[in-house]
């Protein structure tokens, strides 16, 4: 599998479009935190991470830092299966009071990025680049935070494909 998971390919299209597809249909204001100009065919702002080199924490403190909406989005570029539908209903419909980050959950595993982020928290990831304190979970769980169960049914839509064996896996579901 190719570093830039984003691009790679299933099901004739890469990551990205898949996801770009799910979101289109909710948000006109789509970013996408990358530096790398290969995105640049699918027409949306490419913003580089403020801090490079600090994985997902880093990410996400660059599109709180960007945005102008208070509640944000965030998903990873690894989840080809997300829909709309999911990230409706679990996300932006999910009616979560006093919550700066609300993420989703299947029967045994936690998506950080699958999920909303308040810029109310851009101080808190600021402080955790700054003290290299880089484990999302960590900062999510000093943080007032939601977990959403998906329900069974909806598990698919939550896989992130981290490697050529788990790609695989899937493609042989989707035969």
């Amino acid at each position: 599998m190719q570093t830039e998971k984003g691009l790679v390919v299933f099901n004739n299209k890469p990551f990205i479009e898949w996801i770009l597809e799910a979101v289109k249909p909710i948000s006109n204001h789509i970013y996408l935190i990358t530096e790398n100009t290969d995105y640049s065919v699918y027409n949306y702002p490419l913003v580089a991470d403020i801090h490079k080199d600090k994985g997902p924490v880093g990410g996400i403190h660059t599109a709180l830092s960007h945005t102008k909406t208070q509640q944000n989005l965030i998903l990873s570029c690894d989840i080809p299966m997300i829909s709309t539908h999911i990230i409706n209903r679990y996300l932006i419909n999910s009616k979560v009071i006093n919550s700066n980050i609300t993420f989703v959950s299947d029967s045994t595993r936690d998506y950080p990025l699958i999920g909303m982020y308040s810029t109310n928290n851009l101080q808190k990831f600021e402080t955790a680049i700054q003290q290299n304190h880089l484990k999302l979970m960590h900062l999510i769980q000093s943080s007032t935070y939601h977990r959403i169960q998906v329900a069974s049914r909806d598990f698919e839509a939550l896989y992130n494909i981290n490697t050529h064996d788990e790609l695989q896996i899937l493609i042989q579901r989707k035969l």
